[in-house]
């Protein structure tokens, strides 16, 4: 991945979490008004769906960007990094 497509990249998942911060506050306003529990549940279930996207996101711009990096690489550090990712992907696996 070139490095202006991985800026590129990188700003709409700095977006994505803005978003998803502004959906935040607006979980917190609910609470504070004492909003229906539906309507707080509603925008929970909305920001979940939020942050598994971003994650699908940056797993696949990692892929991207590991495979391209570790070509070059030697083999043990091959599959340090891809330990580090499998790592890493477990945790997110599990968040879900």
């Amino acid at each position: 991945m070139k490095a202006q497509e991985l800026n590129k990249e990188r700003q709409k998942i700095i977006n994505r979490f803005r978003r998803i911060e502004g959906q935040i506050r607006g979980l917190e306003k609910l609470v504070e008004n004492e909003a229906p529990c539906v309507a707080i549940l509603t925008q929970v279930s909305a920001v979940t769906g939020a942050v598994k996207k971003a994650g699908t996101e940056v797993i696949r711009i990692y892929l991207d960007r590991c495979l391209a990096e570790t070509s070059a690489k030697t083999e043990a550090e091959r599959d340090q990094k891809m330990g580090e990712f499998q790592k890493a992907l477990s945790r997110y696996i599990d968040m879900a």
